[in-house]
Protein backbone atom coordinates (compact mmCIF):
# COMPACT_ATOMS: atom_id res chain seq x y z
CA UNK A 1 0.00 0.00 0.00
CA UNK A 2 1.06 3.43 -0.59
CA UNK A 3 0.58 4.69 3.30
CA UNK A 4 3.16 1.45 4.09
CA UNK A 5 6.10 3.11 1.60
CA UNK A 6 5.26 6.41 2.78
CA UNK A 7 4.59 6.00 6.48
CA UNK A 8 8.59 4.95 7.29
CA UNK A 9 9.88 8.58 6.23
CA UNK A 10 10.46 11.11 8.72
CA UNK A 11 11.24 14.82 7.16
CA UNK A 12 14.30 16.39 9.01
CA UNK A 13 14.66 20.09 9.53
CA UNK A 14 17.64 21.40 11.14
CA UNK A 15 17.75 24.47 12.63
CA UNK A 16 14.39 26.17 10.22
CA UNK A 17 15.35 30.24 11.07
CA UNK A 18 11.44 31.12 9.80
CA UNK A 19 8.59 29.30 11.09
CA UNK A 20 6.54 30.21 8.01
CA UNK A 21 8.96 27.46 6.52
CA UNK A 22 7.93 24.86 8.68
CA UNK A 23 4.53 25.53 8.30
CA UNK A 24 4.80 25.46 3.88
CA UNK A 25 7.17 22.34 4.28
CA UNK A 26 4.45 21.12 6.82
CA UNK A 27 1.68 21.45 3.21
CA UNK A 28 4.34 20.12 1.03
CA UNK A 29 4.65 16.87 2.83
CA UNK A 30 0.50 16.48 3.21
CA UNK A 31 0.16 16.72 0.21
CA UNK A 32 2.67 13.63 -0.99
CA UNK A 33 1.46 11.41 1.93
CA UNK A 34 4.08 12.38 4.43
CA UNK A 35 3.35 12.83 7.72
CA UNK A 36 6.46 12.52 10.18
CA UNK A 37 8.09 15.71 11.05
CA UNK A 38 10.93 15.71 13.20
CA UNK A 39 12.94 19.40 14.20
CA UNK A 40 16.23 19.78 15.43
CA UNK A 41 16.13 22.83 17.44
CA UNK A 42 16.85 24.79 20.42
CA UNK A 43 14.61 27.46 19.79
CA UNK A 44 10.85 28.02 19.86
CA UNK A 45 8.75 29.26 17.07
CA UNK A 46 5.94 31.25 16.70
CA UNK A 47 2.91 29.01 16.42
CA UNK A 48 0.63 31.30 14.87
CA UNK A 49 3.00 31.75 11.81
CA UNK A 50 3.40 28.29 11.40
CA UNK A 51 -0.29 27.72 11.12
CA UNK A 52 -0.60 30.37 8.83
CA UNK A 53 1.53 28.73 6.03
CA UNK A 54 0.67 25.21 6.93
CA UNK A 55 -3.37 25.61 6.12
CA UNK A 56 -4.37 22.36 6.29
CA UNK A 57 -1.81 20.73 7.51
CA UNK A 58 -1.46 22.07 11.14
CA UNK A 59 -1.57 18.50 12.04
CA UNK A 60 2.14 17.38 11.17
CA UNK A 61 3.09 20.51 13.22
CA UNK A 62 1.16 19.13 16.44
CA UNK A 63 2.41 16.01 15.87
CA UNK A 64 5.90 16.69 15.13
CA UNK A 65 8.60 15.58 16.82
CA UNK A 66 11.66 18.15 19.07
CA UNK A 67 15.41 16.75 19.18
CA UNK A 68 18.64 18.44 20.38
CA UNK A 69 20.86 17.14 17.69
CA UNK A 70 20.84 15.90 14.75
CA UNK A 71 22.50 12.90 15.88
CA UNK A 72 19.31 11.97 18.14
CA UNK A 73 16.98 12.56 15.17
CA UNK A 74 18.79 9.49 13.35
CA UNK A 75 19.48 7.45 16.49
CA UNK A 76 16.54 5.16 15.47
CA UNK A 77 17.00 5.44 11.27
CA UNK A 78 18.05 2.74 9.34
CA UNK A 79 18.63 4.67 6.53
CA UNK A 80 19.78 8.59 6.34
CA UNK A 81 19.83 10.86 3.67
CA UNK A 82 20.74 14.45 3.33
CA UNK A 83 19.75 16.97 0.91
CA UNK A 84 22.36 19.08 -0.27
CA UNK A 85 23.69 20.89 -3.51
CA UNK A 86 27.48 21.48 -2.17
CA UNK A 87 30.13 19.27 -2.79
CA UNK A 88 33.39 19.59 -1.99
CA UNK A 89 36.74 17.65 0.18
CA UNK A 90 34.60 16.80 3.13
CA UNK A 91 31.49 15.43 1.74
CA UNK A 92 29.98 12.64 -0.12
CA UNK A 93 31.46 11.06 -3.40
CA UNK A 94 28.11 10.51 -5.22
CA UNK A 95 24.40 11.60 -4.22
CA UNK A 96 20.87 10.27 -5.37
CA UNK A 97 18.88 12.57 -7.51
CA UNK A 98 14.98 12.53 -5.81
CA UNK A 99 14.18 9.74 -8.61
CA UNK A 100 16.80 7.65 -7.76
CA UNK A 101 16.44 8.39 -3.90
CA UNK A 102 12.40 7.17 -4.12
CA UNK A 103 13.56 4.21 -6.55
CA UNK A 104 16.50 2.96 -3.31
CA UNK A 105 14.01 3.13 -1.17
CA UNK A 106 11.70 0.65 -2.70
CA UNK A 107 14.69 -1.71 -1.88
CA UNK A 108 15.53 -0.57 1.67
CA UNK A 109 15.02 -2.81 4.67
CA UNK A 110 12.41 -1.71 6.90
CA UNK A 111 12.69 0.99 9.41
CA UNK A 112 12.50 4.34 9.46
CA UNK A 113 13.91 6.39 6.38
CA UNK A 114 15.35 10.21 7.56
CA UNK A 115 15.89 12.89 4.67
CA UNK A 116 17.29 15.93 6.48
CA UNK A 117 16.95 19.25 5.01
CA UNK A 118 19.06 22.35 6.33
CA UNK A 119 18.81 25.85 7.34
CA UNK A 120 17.45 28.37 4.79
CA UNK A 121 20.85 30.54 4.86
CA UNK A 122 23.36 27.61 4.17
CA UNK A 123 21.66 24.77 4.35
CA UNK A 124 23.30 21.86 6.12
CA UNK A 125 27.36 21.68 7.55
CA UNK A 126 29.94 18.93 6.56
CA UNK A 127 29.45 17.14 10.24
CA UNK A 128 25.91 16.69 9.39
CA UNK A 129 25.78 15.96 6.12
CA UNK A 130 28.47 13.25 7.14
CA UNK A 131 26.17 12.25 10.10
CA UNK A 132 23.73 10.99 7.35
CA UNK A 133 24.84 7.73 4.74
CA UNK A 134 23.55 9.31 1.89
CA UNK A 135 22.96 12.90 -0.19
CA UNK A 136 20.04 13.44 -2.59
CA UNK A 137 20.78 16.70 -4.59
CA UNK A 138 18.34 18.01 -6.86
CA UNK A 139 19.05 19.25 -10.30
CA UNK A 140 18.67 22.98 -10.68
CA UNK A 141 20.05 25.67 -13.61
CA UNK A 142 23.65 27.21 -12.69
CA UNK A 143 21.42 30.64 -13.32
CA UNK A 144 19.87 30.19 -9.88
CA UNK A 145 20.50 27.09 -8.09
CA UNK A 146 19.20 27.93 -5.02
CA UNK A 147 15.57 26.71 -3.90
CA UNK A 148 14.11 27.77 -0.96
CA UNK A 149 13.05 24.74 1.67
CA UNK A 150 9.60 23.79 1.14
CA UNK A 151 10.23 23.68 -2.59
CA UNK A 152 12.88 21.34 -1.81
CA UNK A 153 10.71 18.73 0.46
CA UNK A 154 7.85 19.61 -1.89
CA UNK A 155 10.34 18.19 -5.01
CA UNK A 156 11.57 15.57 -3.06
CA UNK A 157 8.08 14.17 -1.51
CA UNK A 158 6.83 14.17 -5.23
CA UNK A 159 9.13 11.95 -6.11
CA UNK A 160 8.57 9.39 -3.23
CA UNK A 161 4.72 9.86 -3.39
CA UNK A 162 5.49 8.98 -7.42
CA UNK A 163 7.27 5.97 -6.16
CA UNK A 164 4.68 5.01 -3.65
CA UNK A 165 3.47 1.35 -5.38
CA UNK A 166 3.08 -1.59 -3.25
CA UNK A 167 5.61 -1.95 -0.66
CA UNK A 168 7.03 -5.18 -0.08
CA UNK A 169 8.29 -5.19 3.45
CA UNK A 170 11.59 -6.95 3.98
CA UNK A 171 14.36 -7.67 6.51
CA UNK A 172 14.34 -5.71 9.79
CA UNK A 173 17.63 -3.59 9.76
CA UNK A 174 19.72 -2.23 12.48
CA UNK A 175 19.26 1.49 13.32
CA UNK A 176 21.60 4.04 12.82
CA UNK A 177 23.10 3.85 16.44
CA UNK A 178 23.42 0.36 15.84
CA UNK A 179 25.46 1.25 12.48
CA UNK A 180 27.70 3.79 14.51
CA UNK A 181 28.48 1.30 17.11
CA UNK A 182 29.76 -1.09 15.03
CA UNK A 183 31.48 1.23 13.07
CA UNK A 184 33.35 1.83 16.68
CA UNK A 185 33.98 -2.12 16.89
CA UNK A 186 35.61 -2.18 13.61
CA UNK A 187 37.78 0.87 13.76
CA UNK A 188 39.35 -0.45 16.68
CA UNK A 189 40.04 -3.56 15.28
CA UNK A 190 41.59 -2.14 12.29
CA UNK A 191 43.72 0.33 14.78
CA UNK A 192 44.93 -2.54 16.81
CA UNK A 193 46.28 -4.61 13.91
CA UNK A 194 48.17 -1.00 13.04
CA UNK A 195 46.01 -0.25 9.80
CA UNK A 196 46.17 3.36 10.61
CA UNK A 197 49.31 5.21 9.93
CA UNK A 198 47.18 8.94 10.34
CA UNK A 199 44.27 10.47 11.95
CA UNK A 200 42.32 11.77 8.94
CA UNK A 201 42.99 8.34 7.28
CA UNK A 202 41.23 6.97 10.88
CA UNK A 203 38.42 9.80 10.19
CA UNK A 204 37.51 8.72 6.45
CA UNK A 205 37.88 4.89 6.77
CA UNK A 206 35.16 5.46 9.44
CA UNK A 207 33.12 7.74 7.67
CA UNK A 208 33.59 4.98 4.53
CA UNK A 209 32.92 1.78 6.66
CA UNK A 210 29.41 3.67 8.75
CA UNK A 211 27.78 4.83 5.31
CA UNK A 212 28.32 2.00 3.74
CA UNK A 213 26.79 -0.79 6.52
CA UNK A 214 23.96 2.06 6.68
CA UNK A 215 23.27 1.83 2.94
CA UNK A 216 23.18 -2.27 2.98
CA UNK A 217 20.37 -1.92 5.38
CA UNK A 218 22.10 -5.42 6.66
CA UNK A 219 20.03 -7.52 9.41
CA UNK A 220 20.99 -7.54 12.95
CA UNK A 221 22.97 -11.22 12.56
CA UNK A 222 24.36 -9.67 9.38
CA UNK A 223 26.07 -7.46 11.35
CA UNK A 224 27.27 -9.40 13.55
CA UNK A 225 28.63 -11.84 10.91
CA UNK A 226 30.24 -8.63 9.58
CA UNK A 227 31.66 -7.88 12.92
CA UNK A 228 33.40 -11.42 13.42
CA UNK A 229 35.37 -10.93 10.32
CA UNK A 230 36.99 -8.15 11.91
CA UNK A 231 37.69 -9.43 15.47
CA UNK A 232 38.68 -12.84 13.69
CA UNK A 233 41.05 -10.59 11.70
CA UNK A 234 42.25 -8.62 14.92
CA UNK A 235 42.86 -12.16 16.88
CA UNK A 236 45.03 -13.60 14.00
CA UNK A 237 47.33 -10.64 14.32
CA UNK A 238 47.49 -11.03 18.10
CA UNK A 239 48.72 -14.96 17.99
CA UNK A 240 51.24 -13.89 14.99
CA UNK A 241 52.60 -11.47 16.96
CA UNK A 242 52.95 -14.10 19.70
CA UNK A 243 54.18 -16.07 17.91
CA UNK A 244 57.33 -14.02 16.26
CA UNK A 245 58.12 -12.91 19.95
CA UNK A 246 58.04 -16.87 20.99
CA UNK A 247 60.74 -17.25 17.62
CA UNK A 248 63.04 -13.97 18.82
CA UNK A 249 63.32 -15.25 21.94
CA UNK A 250 64.69 -18.67 20.87
CA UNK A 251 66.43 -17.81 18.43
Amino acid sequence: MENEYLDRIEIVLVETQDAANIGSVCRAMKTMGITHLCLVANEEYDENRVRTLALHASDIWEKRRVVKTLDQALSDSVFSVASTRRKGKFRKLSSYTPSDLAKRLQTCANGKVSIVFGREADGLRDDEVNLCSSVVTIPTSELFPSLNLAQAVQIVTYNLFLESKEYKPGLVSVSHERVNEVTRCISRSLENIGYYKWDEEKKWTEILIRDTIEKATLSESEIKRFLKIFEKMEKIKIYKDRDNEKIQELS
